[in-house]
């Protein structure tokens, strides 16, 4: 595995530290008054789930992890976990949602995903930036209110819920953000 110095690890990068895969999940730069500078992570353990931080001087080495990306398409939730088919093999694997983590709420049937894996074990998955869904409840217009820039809430198809402008009533279809499931746009269909 490349050893890299600690001030190029990135949010997403997979470092392994005493022996355990840890992904990245907040990196942060610290230039102390006195002293040298120093990075600062906050991990995710890949198998356990357990949050930790570490700190490196910048000079300092680590051991970044090389990941396979490949292409899945999202087939049906079972349970706590999440069954995919690789689109060149057709071979189906199943994945914890703990994985996934928060985007799982936006898997929809058919939706192709990269998911990463490290010797055969998958260890995180990405969707795409943005989804589609219908709007199922919206509160109506309230007039003279399409003037100020308030947002309302209403609930998708999903089951999720979302802020949106004024004008968007129920039955129209959005693009909502899969990073953090805020309204981007009315769909364009």
């Amino acid at each position: 595995m490349p050893k890299v110095n600690a001030n190029s690890i990135r949010v997403g990068n997979v470092v392994e530290i005493n022996g355990k895969l840890l992904a990245v999940l907040k990196t942060q730069m610290v230039q102390p008054g006195k002293g040298g500078a120093f990075a600062q992570f906050e991990l995710r353990g890949i198998r356990d789930g357990v949050k930790t931080q570490e700190r490196y001087r910048s000079s300092e080495q680590v051991e970044r992890v090389s990941l396979e990306d490949r292409e899945y398409q999202y087939l049906y939730p079972e349970g706590e976990n999440f069954t995919f088919m690789d689109i060149e093999t057709f071979e189906q694997i199943t994945i914890s949602g703990d994985i996934i983590g928060d985007p799982k709420v936006w898997l929809q049937e058919g939706m192709v995903c990269y998911i990463r894996t490290y010797e055969g074990d998958a260890v995180a998955a990405e969707l795409p930036q943005t989804v589609t869904l219908r709007i199922v409840e919206a509160d109506p217009v309230v007039k003279g209110q399409t003037a100020s820039s308030s947002f309302k809430p209403a609930v998708l198809e999903n089951g999720q819920k979302v802020l949106v402008p004024p004008h968007i009533e129920s039955g129209t279809r959005v693009v909502v953000s899969t990073a953090d499931g805020a309204y981007m746009e009315r769909a364009k269909d």
